[in-house]
């Protein structure tokens, strides 16, 4: 008999969850709302509320729309989204993550000090993600992002750093970047740092790599987009060789399950819980119809 967990740690962070729960609140009380891109990166939770009414729009789609209700994801977005929608009369609901909220308004002091002309603002993030796209609005465009350790040296050391995080990023690799410019930084500039990373998603680090080293087999259910997924997916990887991404329970290798005694299911902060459930069932019930 195959020993079957799911992981209790993984599932929807808090900014997710609420950016959900507005959406069904709003779908509700009828109408058409609109959100702005994926409102999570998980395909089967998006069609999930695409059936509930939920219509996913994209930026190009949002310039021209008119009159009309729109919902913002927890990810965020820069100023000029909120200057569309007051242009167009569109009515926001906004689910922007507080942490989110909080960095960007950070980011955007610092950018409004004018303190020095040559302050390089700089975000640890991954480029074209709407989190960060959103960060960088709060600079007008001009903060740098970097998106792994190695790109650190692309900085000029003798003018000012101010180091933020995309609030997904890894505390290993952001650390990396402070000692790097730590050791670089010229005398004559000034280098200040804030570790912006969402402890929701931080903390999940020793909990997965506990998690994945207990089974043989590890099932991490996951949509290809998100980006804290693949961060979490990539530590059960390095704990667990036999470690599997999934979208759904779909992509499930019913001969490999077979070989394992113990299998561990858990997902990023993007998974929904029932999404997990839902493989479990899959695995017990292909199981249950050769006994």
């Amino acid at each position: 008999m195959i020993d079957i967990e799911i992981d209790n740690g993984s599932g929807f962070c808090f900014g997710v969850t609420t950016a959900i729960k507005k959406a069904e609140e709003e779908l509700e009380k009828g109408g058409t709302l609109y959100c702005l891109g994926d409102i999570v990166h998980n395909g089967r939770e998006c069609d999930r509320l695409k059936q509930l009414g939920l219509i996913t729009i994209n930026r190009e789609e949002f310039l021209k729309l008119r009159d009309a209700k729109v919902l913002l994801r927890a990810h965020g977005e820069p100023p000029s989204t909120y200057e569309t929608a007051q242009k167009n009369n569109i009515e926001i609901i906004d689910a922007t993550c507080p942490v989110v909220l909080r960095l960007q308004q950070r980011i955007k002091q610092e950018f409004d000090k004018n303190d020095n002309i040559n302050k390089q603002i700089v975000i640890f993030g991954k480029n074209g993600h709407a989190e960060v796209l959103g960060l960088v609005g709060q600079t007008q465009g001009n903060a740098i992002v970097i998106e792994s350790p190695e790109e650190v040296s692309k900085l000029d050391f003798a003018k000012d750093i101010r180091l933020y995080s995309q609030t997904t990023k890894s505390l290993d690799g952001f650390r990396k970047i402070v000692e790097y410019i730590q050791e670089h930084i010229s005398k004559s500039a000034t280098f200040e740092y804030y570790d912006t990373i969402c402890r929701q998603v931080a903390n999940r680090m020793p909990n997965i790599q506990s998690f994945a080293s207990k089974h043989d087999m590890i099932l991490f259910v996951c949509g290809k987009k998100s980006s804290n997924g693949k961060v979490l997916y990539n530590e059960c990887k390095r704990v667990n060789e036999n470690s599997h991404l999934i979208d759904d329970a779909s992509e499930i290798d019913l001969e490999l399950i077979k070989k394992a005694k113990s299998i561990g299911i858990c997902g990023a902060t993007s998974t929904p819980k029932w999404l997990m459930e839902e493989c479990r069932d899959a695995i017990t019930s292909n199981l249950d119809g050769e006994n």
